[in-house]
């Protein structure tokens, strides 16, 4: 047992952030479905696993559960549910990660479930269609579609091998996706399928704003890059590269102005050194 425990543990430690957001999915769901078993034998029809971070749709309870945002990302209702989303996951994540970093990756992940939640969120309030629905909201989806919509929008004409049908172009997969999602809002689920389509609006614009050079992470990195930029270190370094630079200059022309004076074979080694070493740059 402590082996299996100890290969888990190195697995996840040395894993691709993508692995380690499936395991953590897995994780969730193993806790989740322990503390339903756990709820029946005490015969109590409460999962608060479940009841606490899924994400409601009313208003009132999600004010009193904000962090639910994010958290509803990585609950899953039922074994095919994450067996799928994790599968996609897994194929589209890494096919992400050869043109994208990790941490654009994770970008991609969180923001994309909460701009999905929001979207879930605002709908359910908006539209008179949900009025006095009592619903919640689960599942990796709209990251997923995050990701999706983000590597399809970034290359849209890189081409997938799907068995029994060939090479199809990732914006052509991405097209299907979207267009399954929008005819199926009357169909059931509907609030996940309004999750999705608020994951894939945060992936394509987003992607579209990184490809413009305005953002380098995220629609919110600018926030966080200019207080870096702000800080005293960077300026001191940027401050005492000119002053060396002004330095050298100086010695240079002083080597320069020698040579124009007394010629070439009047100086030191360590001039002609600096005249050797200015000339590479």
């Amino acid at each position: 047992m402590n082996s299996l425990f100890q290969n888990i543990q190195y697995k996840f430690k040395n894993g691709t952030v993508v692995e380690k957001t499936i395991y953590l999915n897995i994780l969730v769901f193993i806790a989740m479905h322990a503390i339903n078993v756990l709820a029946f034998l005490f015969n109590s029809q409460e999962n608060y696993l479940y009841n606490w971070f899924s994400m409601p749709a009313d208003l009132n309870l999600f004010i009193l559960r904000p962090w639910s945002l994010i958290t509803y990302g990585f609950l899953h209702g039922t074994f095919f549910h994450i067996l799928f989303n994790l599968i996609f996951l897994y194929y589209i994540g890494n096919l992400f990660l050869e043109y994208f970093t990790a941490k654009q990756f994770l970008n991609f992940y969180l923001y994309g479930t909460a701009f999905g939640g929001l979207l879930y969120a605002i709908s359910f309030n908006y539209f008179p269609v949900f009025q006095g629905v009592n619903a919640s909201l689960v599942g990796a989806s709209s990251a997923v579609s995050a990701i999706f919509i983000g590597i399809a929008t970034h290359i849209p004409n890189y081409q997938i091998k799907l068995r029994f049908i060939g090479y199809v172009k990732l914006w052509i997969l991405a097209l299907i996706f979207l267009v399954f999602d929008l005819i199926q809002l009357p169909n059931g689920n509907s609030g996940g399928h309004i999750a999705h389509l608020g994951g894939a609006l945060y992936g394509y614009f987003t992607i579209l704003q990184i490809q413009k050079g305005k953002v380098n992470l995220s629609l919110f990195s600018r926030i966080f890059k200019k207080k870096n930029n702000l800080k005293t270190v960077y300026k001191s370094k940027r401050k005492k590269t000119t002053t060396v630079r002004k330095n050298n200059q100086e010695k240079v022309d002083a080597v320069l102005d020698k040579i124009s004076k007394s010629g070439y074979d009047s100086l030191s080694q360590s001039e002609k050194d600096l005249l050797f070493d200015q000339g590479k740059k």
